[in-house]
């Protein structure tokens, strides 16, 4: 995902650009960096499975985000369609940047290609996830069986013991 900057909501598009990415490296890389926690509270509303772990200095910022379960996934592409994740990114720039005025975002765009490649990821790891399971229960259901084979097979020698006693 890629967020321009607004040039009329600040005084130099790429110096802004480079302290937003120069701050977020300091806080990302420190969990107990002196800001961490409002960052923290500003990205909260992304949710409990969505990090933003990455923003880079392309021609405009690169954001890189880990949705950690496709419902994140859908999730913070429904806050991209209704605005809300512009909003987020925002209040991020403006916080980071320390500028005194809001920083805008002229445009954040996400492909819709890149998206259904994510959609694609977590389809092809839900069935691989779907055969892991199906092949563990298949060894648990043999091992109930041999177990079972085993517990009778002792149970008809004990009687037969206790039968010759």
């Amino acid at each position: 995902m890629d967020a321009e900057l607004d040039e009329l909501s600040v005084d130099d598009v790429r110096q802004t650009e480079d302290v937003i990415v120069s701050e977020w490296r300091d806080v990302s890389a420190n969990e107990r960096h002196r800001i961490r926690e409002q960052v923290d509270e500003i990205v909260r509303p992304l949710g409990l499975q969505t990090r933003l772990v990455v923003l880079e200095r392309a021609n405009s910022i690169a954001l890189f985000f880990l949705c950690m379960t496709l419902s994140a996934l859908t999730s913070l592409r429904d806050q991209w369609n209704t605005g809300q994740l512009r909003d987020i990114v925002q209040s991020l720039f403006t916080f980071l940047s320390g500028a005194t005025r809001q920083v805008l975002v002229k445009r954040l765009t996400w492909p819709l290609a890149d998206y259904e490649r994510c959609l694609e990821l977590f389809s092809y790891l839900q069935s691989k996830l779907n055969d892991i399971i199906i092949d563990y229960l298949n060894i648990v259901e043999k091992v109930t069986v041999c177990n079972y084979c085993n517990i009778t097979q002792l149970s008809a020698k004990t009687l037969y013991y206790l039968s010759a006693q």
